[in-house]
């Protein structure tokens, strides 16, 4: 495999949080949260289907019937292979998948909105994952 190869098939089967939002009102994929009940709990994005990864088996078909219907799925973050062995599962059972990189830890580190009991939470941006809205440019 070459370079070129490698990084089309990355961009084929993996997004990031900042294309996610951009893309959040087209309806054209259906955005999965693969974590435990517990996490979903916590807080997660908007408009999310929770469907953690141990229930795929169980659950996918019912939830999700659609396979022609793109699924995006996230995790907690880049330390957790959540959202990689849910994008397996999915990809086993037919569907077309790609996993958001970053999961939610980035989503939040990029200051988009999270539902949680108490409603929607944004956080400020961190200025090592993204620019600040207000940031002068060449400031750090």
């Amino acid at each position: 495999m070459n370079a070129i190869e490698f990084f089309a098939a990355k961009l084929a089967f993996q997004t990031d949080v900042s294309d996610v939002h951009a893309s959040k009102d087209d309806d054209s994929y259906t955005l999965v949260d693969t974590r435990d009940l517990a996490s979903w709990r916590q807080g997660h994005i908007p408009g999310a289907v929770h469907l953690p990864r141990r229930m795929i088996p169980m659950r996918a078909a019912t939830l999700l019937p659609d396979k022609t219907r793109p699924l995006v799925v996230y995790c907690w973050g880049p330390g957790c292979d959540g959202a990689t062995r849910a994008a397996h599962e999915f990809a086993r059972r037919g569907y077309e998948v790609k996993e958001m990189i970053g999961g939610i830890e980035y989503w939040i580190r990029e200051g988009f909105p999270v539902l949680t009991a108490d409603g929607l939470v944004t956080r400020q941006t961190d200025p090592l994952t993204a620019p600040l809205a207000s940031a002068p440019a060449g400031s750090v």
